[in-house]
């Protein structure tokens, strides 16, 4: 069988506990691993195949008493992810995440120029919470060490290079890099190829 090929027994252990933990947890789930911090449970929508490696922090904090974190189908993040949704993160399906990747529709303070923004001596903490809905559709690829930031979407089938934060809407099809990420390629259908930009 491919599985023990994959895992050492003692793996298979950790992997039987996990799976019971998980449906405990989000029935709709395939697996978690433990440990993971989930804060706002009933704020947050799992659907089938949600996926997770170690230490991740998911955490749903609305202002409305209503669900704001959405994962879409077979969604996959790997170790040390942490989401947090004030207003609304939705995350497509099929998408995946890899290690250490930080997305927040949320911040302490407003900051884009305008009269209600937040004042350097405020105390941080306190500042007024800021929040702008994050969309990640179908299909997207995250790097590792990705930060995604308040009032993203990230277009269908797009990749996100590791590093790189995420500031503006990044469109379909593309690959992007960078701080803050922009695109440097897009994949062409006629030719079947990711074509620089």
């Amino acid at each position: 069988m491919e599985i023990l090929k994959r895992y050492n027994v003692f793996k298979l252990l950790q992997l039987s506990y996990f799976k019971f933990r998980t449906v405990l947890v989000f029935k709709e789930a395939r697996i978690i691993r433990f440990p993971i911090d989930i804060r706002g449970k009933k704020f947050i929508k799992v659907s089938k195949g949600f996926t997770t490696g170690v230490g991740c922090r998911i955490e749903a904090y609305p202002e409305n008493n209503r669900q704001t974190l959405f994962f879409g189908e077979n969604f996959q993040m790997n170790d040390y992810v942490h989401i947090t949704a004030m207003e609304h993160v939705q995350i497509g399906n099929n998408v995946l995440f890899a290690s250490k990747i930080y997305i927040s529709d949320c911040s302490h303070g407003s900051y884009s120029g305008n009269e209600n923004d937040s004042k350097p001596s405020e105390i941080p903490k306190d500042r007024k919470m800021f929040s702008k809905p994050v969309i990640i559709e179908d299909n997207v690829w995250l790097g590792e060490f990705v930060s995604v930031l308040p009032g993203v979407t990230i277009g269908k089938g797009s990749i996100i290079g590791a590093n790189s934060v995420v500031s503006k809407n990044i469109p379909a099809n593309v690959i992007a890099v960078g701080s803050p990420a922009k695109p440097i390629k897009k994949y062409n259908f006629e030719t079947q190829k990711w074509e620089k930009i």
